[in-house]
C-alpha cells in the first residue's frame, strides 16, 4: 500500500497497543523501547507490507514517524524480530477485541445484535514474486511446487466491515469444525444475532451451536453430500426454503479478503508455521486499525438500495433523500462562492454510519 495516512495510523497503533500491553516486559528490561511502541511498528510493517529490514530503513527516514511512536533511537531489525518471536496470539487476540470496542463505541450491551460472516482464505508463506512464477511457467519449466499454504479463517462484521475474531493454521484444511471455536471466541466482544457462512461450514452441529448455545440465527447452504441423501433439523430447512436475500450480504466478506490483499498484503511470510501464524494474525489487527483510522466514514455502496439506511447522529435518513439534500446544499455553497474555487462538499464532511437490514 503506499504511504498515505502512517502518522495516524501509527497514533492510532500507538493507542491500542498501550491499551493492551504493558510498557516492559520485566523490571530487568533495557527501557530503550516499550512493548506498545514495537507492535505499533509491527503492524507498521504489515499495513505496508514492509519487511524487516524495510521497516528499520523507513523508520530510520521518516523523522515525523519517529516523533508520532516516541522513538529516541530506531529499533534493529532483529529487535522487531524478536519481539514478534515473544508476542502471544491471545495478546493480538486483544488488541482485536479493543480495536472492535473503539469501532463500536460502546460495550456490548449497548448495540444491536450484529451479522457476522465466517468464512477462509489462503496466504502465501514467502515472498516470492508471482511475476517470476508466472515468468517459469510461461517459458516452459515446472512452476513451483506449492504443496502447503497458511489457511486464515476469520470472522467479519458485515455492518462495520471489521474482523472480531480470527484463527491461522497450515493449509489445506477443512475449517468446518472450526466455526464453532471463532465465533465464540468473536461474541464475547460482539452480541451476534445473524451467523452467514458457505458450505465449506455445512454441519448439523454447526446450526445447533449457533442456535441453541449463541442463541442466533445461522444460514449455512446445505450442499454436503448428494440431492437424494435425506438431512434432518435445520439442515433439511435450510435445503427447502433457503433464505437465499439474507444470504446475499456474506459476499462482503469476500470484499473484505479483496480489501486486505490489494491494500495490505497477501502473503505471510516466515520460516516457521508459528511466525507465519502471527504474521497472519498481525494481518487482522492491522485492517482494523486501518478501519479506526478510517471510522468516520463507513458508506458502502449496495447493489440494494432499498436494503440499508443512514443513522446520522441518531436520526434515520433513506440514502437518497441525504444524497439529494447534499446536492442542493452543495449548489447552494458553489453560488454562494462566486469567483473562489466553490464550495466543500457537503458529503465530504459527514461522518457517516451504515446499518442493513434483516
Amino acid at each position: 500500500m503506499a504511504e498515505v495516512g502512517l502518522l495516524a495510523f501509527a497514533r492510532t497503533a500507538l493507542e491500542v497497543g498501550r491499551a493492551v500491553l504493558p510498557s516492559y516486559r520485566s523490571r530487568f528490561s533495557k527501557r530503550q523501547f516499550t512493548q506498545p511502541q514495537l507492535l505499533a511498528i509491527l503492524g507498521l510493517m504489515r499495513y505496508e507490507d514492509w519487511t524487516f529490514r524495510e521497516a528499520e530503513v523507513r523508520l530510520r527516514e521518516h523523522g515525523e514517524l519517529r516523533q508520532v511512536l516516541g522513538l529516541e533511537s530506531v529499533p534493529d531489525f532483529t529487535t522487531l524480530y524478536r519481539f514478534l518471536q515473544r508476542v502471544e496470539e491471545r495478546t493480538l487476540a486483544r488488541a482485536v477485541d479493543e480495536t472492535v470496542r473503539r469501532l463500536h463505541g460502546v460495550g456490548p450491551g449497548g448495540r444491536e445484535r450484529a451479522r457476522v460472516a465466517v468464512d477462509a482464505t489462503g496466504l502465501a508463506s514467502g515472498a516470492v514474486s508471482t511475476f517470476f512464477v508466472r515468468r517459469l511457467h510461461h517459458y516452459g519449466q515446472k512452476p513451483l511446487p506449492w504443496r502447503y499454504w497458511l489457511k486464515w479463517i476469520v470472522v467479519v462484521d458485515l455492518d462495520r466491515q471489521c474482523v472480531l475474531a480470527q484463527r491461522a493454521r497450515r493449509g489445506p484444511w477443512n475449517d468446518c469444525a472450526s466455526l464453532p471455536g471463532v465465533v465464540a471466541t468473536a461474541s464475547q466482544q460482539t452480541p451476534i444475532g445473524w451467523v452467514l457462512a458457505d458450505a465449506e461450514f455445512d454441519s448439523e452441529r454447526n446450526h445447533t451451536y449457533i442456535r441453541k448455545q449463541l442463541g442466533a440465527r445461522s444460514v449455512i447452504p446445505a450442499k454436503r453430500g448428494k440431492k437424494t441423501w435425506r438431512v434432518r433439523g435445520v439442515r433439511a430447512e435450510m435445503r427447502r426454503a433457503f433464505p437465499q436475500r439474507v444470504y446475499r450480504r456474506r459476499a462482503l466478506i469476500e470484499s473484505v479478503f479483496s480489501s486486505v490483499k490489494r491494500k495490505l498484503s497477501a502473503r505471510a511470510p516466515g520460516r516457521s508455521l508459528r511466525m507465519q501464524t502471527l504474521q497472519a494474525l498481525l494481518l487482522g489487527l492491522s485492517f482494523n486499525l486501518y478501519r479506526l483510522r478510517h471510522r468516520y466514514l463507513l458508506l458502502r455502496m449496495s447493489t440494494e438500495p432499498h436494503y440499508f439506511v443512514i443513522r446520522l447522529s441518531g436520526i434515520t435518513i433513506p440514502p437518497r433523500a441525504l444524497l439529494k439534500s447534499a446536492a442542493s446544499m452543495n449548489a447552494r455553497t458553489s453560488r454562494d462562492s462566486s469567483g473562489s474555487m466553490g464550495g466543500t462538499p457537503v458529503l465530504k464532511n459527514l461522518a457517516i454510519s451504515t446499518s442493513s437490514g434483516p
